[in-house]
This record gives structure tokens, C-alpha cells and sequence, in this order.
């Protein structure tokens, strides 16, 4: 470990000490910190990146409900599980997790794996996933590093830079302090300072347990480490939103496998039109059409709505409109408002339906 991130053994077990009595006492009760079932617990730590806590409350226990063990999540047609998953995003995590648990059967017989070279073999399990299932389902002494996690670590040592550039030296420094026993309640502490108390703006270092440890909080840095990551420049996206319905049946479109982070799942047929600028995205097709053949009609507005995808921003005119085709398309669905509130819709076509724009007059 270098130099400058070293913690000695009197720290470190100070460190140990008051974190873990902070932690026995402040810590959430969250659903996920009741079971050392590594099923429930690896369902959770794959809702929670880049989803906050509240947001996966409302879709953790109905999930484990509809699959309850992960022989069931592996047999369920992929269609079920990204309906169970809709609104929560980054769906590739759910085609991910069902990959695994699909592994697991074949390989394990249906048996989560203890042994972390296995556990990392699978199919969307990288370290950090690896250490929290591990270390807090078994107790294992495997470090994990979430960007909850490095914000700690960072200011504890006083380390300089972006994330990204001192991951090395954040992996080493998790891995020296683990303790010999209770690894996952030292992994939860960490990470439920870093959300609560060590945040990354107006750090509430008052209210931390071990304060008196931090270099950064010494050098007056605790704001400013770590250096945060570049923003990524944020797109404006117009478009149109075309609610299609016949005989009591709207009409949805299913994303190819090769769009993105929303491939594969459904929504209203959604066009995206030229911006300010007169470009586009790509985001959403530019046209609704088969061979320069237009299949959709546009009518009367019925609203808008605004919806972020990532760094997209987007402004959406949602219309009425009727279909120009006959016949079947291997991509498009007709449901009723009913079955739809259960097929595996994008977060913005759900939105669409919480809007209650099926049944609006048109303006």
C-alpha cells in the first residue's frame, strides 16, 4: 500500500471501534440487513447502484415476492423480470442478474458460491458486488469500494484526485481494514457513513463517530475530497410520444436488442424531432416508418412531459394518433391499459400511463 495511505494498527482499531458502535446504534433498517439470504442481499446491491434507497424500497420486496429464490428468477421468462424492473432503470442490470442466476443453476445447482473467484465469474458481477454479497451474507473478508465508500476512504487519508485515478490505492486501503471478523458489518458502516453522515456536499462531520481520524477534516479538505469526476455534458432531446388505440387496445413498440440501456423493452411509439440546432440524438427513432412508408398518423395533442434518461433531457409532446399498416409487426404490441400496467414499459411510457394521458380529451 503506498505511503501516504497507510493507517496504523492504533487507528485502525480506533476506526473499527467507534464506527461499528455508530453503526449498531444509527443505522437504516432496510430490508436488505435483515437476511444473510446472498440471494435477497445480491437483488439489493443491484437495484441500489446508481438508484437511491427510497426509489428501490418501493421495488425490492415486490420483486423477491414474484421471485423468491434464484432457481425462480432464472426459469422466469426475461419479459416478466423487466416488468417487475420498469422504472427503476439501467435494465441491463436486470438482464445481468437474471444471466447470473441462470449461471448459478448450471454451474452451482442453483447454490450461490462462496468462493469469490466463482462469485466474480458471473455474468455482471464485478468486484464491488462481489465483496458486499460476500463479506454480508458469509462474513467473508472481501473489500468492496462504492463511490459511497471512496468518499469515506478519501477524506479519511486525505487522498488527492478524481475516483476513478485513485481506485488502486481505494481497493488496497479497503482491503487493509478489514477486520479479522464481522467484515460485513464493516462494509455496511462504511457505506451507511458515506450516505448519511460523510456526503459529498456540506459533510455533517459533527455527527461523525470518528472525525478525529479524518486528514482531510485536519486540513480542511473534507469538502473538497474527492475531486469530483467531470460532468458529462447533458443532451436536450425533443420528441413526440403518438398514443395508438384500436378496439380497446394501445399500441406499443419494442426496443431493439441493440438500443442502449432501454433495449428490449417497450414503449409508446415515441419519435425523436430535430432540436434548436437541427440535430438529434439517435435516442429515439427519427421517424416512425417501413420503407420510407410512414406507419403512424399523427392527430390532436394531449400533453407533455419531461423525463431524464442518463444525461438526456427530455421534452416529450404526447398526440393521438392511428395507425397507417395492417396486419402483424414482429415489434409492435397491442395491450389493453390494464396489461400494460403489467408488460415491462420504459420509465417514460410508465410515466405516460401515472399521467393518466391514455384518457385524455385531445387540446
Amino acid at each position: 500500500m503506498a505511503e501516504r495511505t497507510k493507517i496504523g494498527a492504533a487507528d485502525r482499531g480506533r476506526l473499527h471501534t467507534s464506527l461499528l458502535a455508530w453503526y449498531r446504534v444509527h443505522r437504516r433498517d432496510l430490508p436488505w440487513r435483515r437476511t444473510r439470504d446472498p440471494y435477497a442481499i445480491w437483488v439489493s446491491e443491484a437495484m441500489l447502484q446508481q438508484t437511491r434507497v427510497e426509489t428501490v424500497l418501493a421495488y425490492y420486496g415486490r420483486f423477491l415476492a414474484r421471485f423468491p429464490t434464484l432457481v425462480e428468477l432464472a426459469v422466469a421468462p426475461e419479459g416478466d423480470v423487466l416488468a417487475l424492473w420498469s422504472g427503476l432503470g439501467y435494465y441491463r442490470r436486470a438482464r445481468s442478474l437474471q444471466a447470473a442466476a441462470r449461471a448459478i443453476v448450471e454451474r452451482h445447482g442453483g447454490v450461490f458460491p462462496r468462493d469469490p473467484a466463482a462469485v466474480r465469474a458471473l455474468p455482471g458481477i464485478g468486484p464491488y458486488t462481489a465483496g458486499a454479497v460476500l463479506s454480508i451474507a458469509f462474513d467473508a473478508r472481501e473489500p468492496l469500494v462504492d463511490g459511497n465508500v471512496a468518499r469515506v476512504l478519501a477524506r479519511w487519508t486525505a487522498l488527492d484526485g478524481e475516483p476513478a485515478t485513485i481506485a488502486r490505492e481505494l481497493w488496497e486501503l479497503a482491503a487493509a481494514l478489514l477486520p479479522e471478523r464481522g467484515a460485513g458489518d464493516w462494509n455496511q458502516a462504511l457505506m451507511e457513513l458515506g450516505a448519511t453522515v460523510c456526503t459529498p456536499r456540506l459533510p455533517r462531520c459533527d455527527a461523525c463517530p470518528v472525525t478525529a481520524l479524518c486528514r482531510a477534516r485536519r486540513l480542511g479538505l473534507e469538502a473538497e475530497l474527492p475531486r469530483p469526476r467531470p460532468r458529462p455534458v447533458t443532451l436536450a432531446v425533443e420528441a413526440l410520444v403518438v398514443l395508438v388505440e384500436r378496439r380497446g387496445r394501445w399500441l406499443v413498440v419494442r426496443r431493439g436488442a441493440d438500443e442502449g440501456r432501454m433495449a428490449g423493452m417497450l414503449e409508446f411509439p415515441t419519435v425523436e424531432l430535430a432540436g434548436a440546432d437541427g440535430g438529434r440524438t439517435g435516442l429515439f427513432p427519427a421517424a416512425l416508418e417501413d420503407g420510407g412508408r410512414p406507419l403512424l398518423e399523427t392527430g390532436a395533442e394531449v400533453g407533455e412531459l419531461r423525463h431524464t434518461i442518463t444525461r438526456h433531457r427530455i421534452r416529450a409532446r404526447v398526440a393521438l394518433g392511428r395507425a397507417l399498416f395492417t396486419g402483424r409487426r414482429a415489434e409492435f404490441v397491442w395491450a389493453s391499459a390494464a396489461e400494460l400496467g403489467r408488460l415491462e414499459l420504459t420509465g417514460m411510457a410508465k410515466k405516460v400511463l401515472a399521467r393518466g394521458l391514455l384518457a385524455m380529451p385531445p387540446r
